[in-house]
């Protein structure tokens, strides 16, 4: 524990300096990591190299181990990423909500960096590089803990940001990493509130359940997601394929990518094979149920049919499987709202008054008509990288990029003013 503290002390120390940064000072900063990241390249492939063999070794599946890989276009599309964060607003020190009060005090509230984050994630070595982005464009220090599966390949990435940070005369502590993969330091790092302010947990339910539970830092959890399209009947079908093929197939890794399709009924015996066969050219596994198993048995369309089972709705794949259930749409946002873990889901339809049904009804952190779930992300929202995905209510929904990072002050600036 007491090397976690030495790690919180330094933390909270340099998160006090990046709080007093000029936007230019933490853009130079952003724009070492992104030459530093090209210039190492090949010592961060090599070390990536090597988690990759272990994870084989191990049995990873092939989900995990396209999260875990790094290869030359990924970092070059972090150092890209990195360098968009530069061209962003900064957040840090906008007035907004400002009046006048009738005593002619002037109020206002004032964005101020949080301080420092924990944050706790698996198998995805680029998140290493959103947060550091995110957290010094934002004036925050960050504590980070990976998994020992890509604990390689985190220290290679960690080591680039403290040496970009060290080029521009910055503290290395502003980006620190627990490199011990014993898992009781994560409890330990979950009681670390004198230093760490906001704790982010990006893993499965099990990781969440545990950050809720035990933590005494406020907890926001995201980055798990039972995601939804419902093809009404009145959507246009060949844009609907396109939809779910790309929601599925893209990369079916990510917490945004589609688990399930539900399909209304008076479509559902013509579209589920066009369906079957799309699916069936990328590989994918149907998992329906009850009528929708019945059209899709034995059609001839080449799709792998394996009939659900009691938890397959409940169940975010990560993998190319894809649960299939015919309902209308009241019955789907039924649905939804029982399996969804409240991150992505779509409506395909022609009819704007189901749509805005849709809209109004399913309370996801992003919810989408006639477009994929994979649009759930921070840079395709025109926020640049981001730290996670948040599916809670509080604080933050949905992408959490740079203004999501920040808390506020109340600045109140008076003249003599004294209290009757």
């Amino acid at each position: 524990m007491s090397d976690l503290i030495a790690m919180g002390k330094a933390a909270k120390a340099a998160g006090r300096k990046l709080a007093t940064l000029t936007t230019n000072e933490k853009n130079r900063a952003l724009l070492a990591i992104a030459e530093e990241l090209e210039l190492q390249t090949a010592v961060v492939l090599a070390q990536n190299a090597l988690d990759i063999e272990d994870g084989r070794a191990k049995g990873l599946s092939d989900g995990l181990l396209d999260r875990l890989l790094l290869t030359e276009a990924r970092i070059a599309g972090l150092a890209a990423d990195t360098r968009k964060v530069v061209d962003l607003p900064d957040p840090v020190g906008a007035e907004f909500d400002s009046r006048v009060l009738p005593n002619g005090l002037r109020l206002s509230r004032r964005r101020i960096p949080v301080g420092v984050l924990g944050v706790i994630y698996e198998a995805r070595p680029n998140v290493t590089i959103d947060i550091a982005t995110l957290c010094l464009k934002t004036g925050n220090a960050a504590i980070l803990r990976g998994g020992s599966e890509t604990l390689r390949s985190n220290l290679a990435l960690v080591n680039v940001i403290q040496s970009a940070l060290d080029k521009v005369g910055l503290p290395g502590t502003a980006v620190q990493y627990i490199a011990n993969p014993d898992r009781t330091l994560v409890a330990e790092m979950m009681r670390l509130d004198r230093y760490i302010d906001m704790l982010i947990p990006r893993g499965g339910a099990g990781l969440h359940r545990l950050c809720r539970e035990q933590a005494t830092i406020p907890v926001i959890t995201g980055g798990i997601g039972i995601c939804h399209v419902f093809v009404d009947e009145s959507a246009d079908q060949d844009k609907a394929l396109d939809i779910i093929e790309n929601a599925k197939v893209q990369r079916p890794s990510v917490c945004n990518a589609l688990d399930t399709v539900l399909v209304h009924p008076a479509i559902a015996d013509e579209f589920l094979p066009k369906v079957a066969a799309r699916m069936a050219q990328n590989k994918v596994e149907l998992r329906p149920a009850g009528r929708a198993l019945e059209i899709l048995s034995g059609n001839g369309h080449g799709a792998k049919v394996v009939p659900a089972g009691p938890d397959d709705f409940s169940t975010e794949w990560m993998s190319l499987i894809l649960g299939v259930k015919i309902m209308g749409l009241d019955e789907a946002i039924d649905h939804i709202d029982a399996h969804s873990m409240d991150h992505s889901d779509s409506i395909l339809t022609n009819d704007w008054h189901n749509a805005t049904k849709f809209l109004n009804e399913v309370n996801s952190s992003a919810v989408f008509v006639n477009a994929s779930t994979r649009f759930n992300d921070g840079g395709q929202f025109g926020l640049g990288a981001e730290v996670a995905v948040s599916t809670q209510k509080l604080h933050a929904r949905g992408p959490m990029g740079l203004e999501e990072l920040t808390t506020y002050k109340w600045v109140c600036i008076g003249d003599g003013h004294i209290r009757p």
